[in-house]
């Protein structure tokens, strides 16, 4: 078995494919954008992302749903979200569906707050596409 070890570091422009294990003990950096949602849609033509939604009233049990338009993300693409409080200090948010689609992707976020309490801010959602095969 071959085995190539870089010293310093590598930059790939284009594909690569990995046949096997590949351990990074530095740690591997990937672009990550931002944008800001507007009544439940932003834009961001990248494969990772952080959206921070508009300020939100959302009930207990109630769905905010976010839209993202991206050209970077195709329907059988593998697709992940995390949320965490921007400004809200009310509400449990939590991760509903994550749905990928043809250059878009949903994501809804339901408020599982124990009592009635309401958001009362933004919410910053990050996602992760990888690539189907």
């Amino acid at each position: 078995m071959a085995r190539t070890t870089f010293k310093n570091d590598m930059r790939v422009t284009g594909a690569l494919t990995v046949d096997g294990v590949v351990t990074a003990t530095g740690g591997v950096t990937a672009p990550v954008g931002a944008a800001t949602a507007t009544g439940g849609a932003a834009t961001l033509n990248k494969l990772r992302g952080k959206i921070t939604s508009e300020s939100l009233t959302t009930a207990q049990n109630a769905i905010y749903t976010l839209t993202i338009t991206n050209s970077a993300i195709a329907a059988a693409d593998l697709a992940m979200a995390s949320v965490a409080n921007g400004t809200n200090t009310q509400g449990t948010p939590m991760i509903g569906k994550v749905t990928p689609g043809a250059s878009s992707l949903v994501i809804e976020v339901i408020n599982k707050h124990a009592t009635a309490q309401a958001f009362n801010g933004t919410i910053v959602i990050s996602f992760a596409a990888t690539k189907a095969a």
